[in-house]
């Protein structure tokens, strides 16, 4: 079989895609392992919320059409949206068609599936970032009586055996997973390594309406100094509650969640942890407070300020002088670790040259290192906001622009 372009993944920022090049008349076909939106279907838990307002949820050809343009949707209000964006762009997926290879043939791609095989010219890889957890190997020395549990298979509470959880990592997934175990009934301590503190209102709008507002999530990845440092920074801690909820670090031990550092070693059942957690803290509370301060200035350039609440700050994150260093892990007063430690991609079925030292595609903003290959819906891609619903439209645009040219060139060149 084949076409144009092969789009891998029919997740929001593949269909994205669809549409860019429907709109450049590309023929191509979207291939899904599963069925459309089949990450969020299987691999969310049950109270999970978008952390970004309903009104962001804009798609090239689609937007939030409801009556709650301010509220945060549940999963299953999710996955109808991406699936309603599929039938309104009439996108051609191939469902339930698994990629085992992909490999250069010639000019372009072929590539092989439990479906039969494509040959086209161009691909986009639209997998994401979240496709394998990344559990520290640490995780090996635990006790064997402790269930270990990553966020792809965590459900609700009700999985998990009774007794104490431990949650390795605060940012928005851990400190989420942290508050609804607490409510629970189970006592929770919550592993804290490097994290970024951001409060869900701010001068009584929500943050990212500030952030979008002001331009933050629209940034370029060729506008900052280290993008690789971008890439890589925790998402916000923030939570889509209805009641619009500041879900920090101090709100986690108002109820009784109890903070240690960062897990370093297990040894003997015993598990070590850093001492850094002061520190981190403090730098998260720096990069929050810096973030106001650039919205403050914002607000006030754009005549702002007699419209809104004044600027304010909110309370340092209060932590114990001296944290505890070491916890038994063997004595059954943790029955439970979950790891809020992050994901990355899986490449394992890619067989062109393009993966660096991490296993991660070298590009230029979506452009892949080797010709006609492109990548979309991945951290800071093109632009802040490239991993939200709301970034995969413009990152598209932009690539299925490049992808139309590469096609014009390689054509131009055949002919030459």
């Amino acid at each position: 079989m084949r076409t144009t372009t092969v789009v891998i993944g029919a997740g929001h920022a593949g269909l994205a895609m669809s549409q860019c090049l429907s709109e450049r008349s590309i023929d191509h076909v979207v291939l899904e392992r599963g069925e459309v939106a089949n990450s969020w279907k299987t691999e969310r838990w049950d109270s999970l919320r978008l952390l970004t307002p309903n009104w962001q949820s804009r798609l090239p050809g689609h937007t939030y059409e409801g009556d709650e343009p301010d509220g945060f949707r549940s999963m299953p209000e999710t996955i109808d949206f991406i699936e309603r964006y599929a039938e309104v762009i009439s996108a051609p997926v191939q469902s339930h068609t698994r990629v085992t290879s992909v490999r250069r043939n010639g000019e372009g791609y072929k590539i092989e599936t439990d479906q039969g095989n494509w040959h086209c010219r161009t691909v986009v890889i639209a997998t994401g970032a979240c496709n394998v957890p990344s559990v520290p190997a640490v995780a090996e020395a635990l006790p064997a009586a402790i269930e270990q549990v990553t966020p792809d298979r965590y459900r609700n509470p009700g999985q998990l055996e009774e007794g104490g959880v431990l949650v390795v990592g605060a940012s928005a997934t851990g400190t989420q997973i942290a508050h609804e175990v607490h409510r629970s009934g189970r006592p929770v301590t919550l592993a804290v390594g490097e994290h970024i503190r951001a409060p869900r209102v701010y001068r009584g709008r929500d943050i990212k309406w500030w952030m979008d507002a002001a331009g933050v999530l629209d940034q370029r990845y060729d506008e900052v100094d280290d993008i690789v440092r971008a890439r890589n920074v925790p998402s916000l801690q923030l939570a889509g509650s209805p009641e619009r909820r500041m879900v920090d670090l101090n709100s986690l031990t108002g109820m009784g969640v109890k903070l240690i550092g960062r897990m370093a070693h297990v040894h003997n059942g015993k598990a070590q942890f850093s001492g850094s957690l002061p520190n981190q803290c403090m730098l998260s509370d720096l990069k929050m407070n810096r973030l106001l301060d650039s919205i403050d200035e914002w607000a006030t350039e754009s005549g702002l300020d007699d419209k809104v609440e004044p600027p304010h700050r909110f309370e340092p994150t209060e932590v114990e002088a001296s944290p505890p260093l070491e916890m038994d892990l063997s004595n059954g007063a943790i029955r439970t670790v979950i790891w809020a430690t992050g994901f990355r991609p899986d490449y394992s079925w890619l067989e062109v040259p393009v993966l660096d030292h991490k296993g991660c595609i070298r590009h230029d903003g979506g452009a892949a290192v080797s010709p006609g290959m492109y990548l979309i819906g991945m951290p800071f891609l093109r632009r802040r906001k490239s991993s939200l619903i709301d970034g995969a439209g413009d990152d598209a645009r932009d690539l299925s622009c490049h992808l139309a040219s590469y096609l014009n060139w390689s054509s131009a060149a055949a002919l030459s």
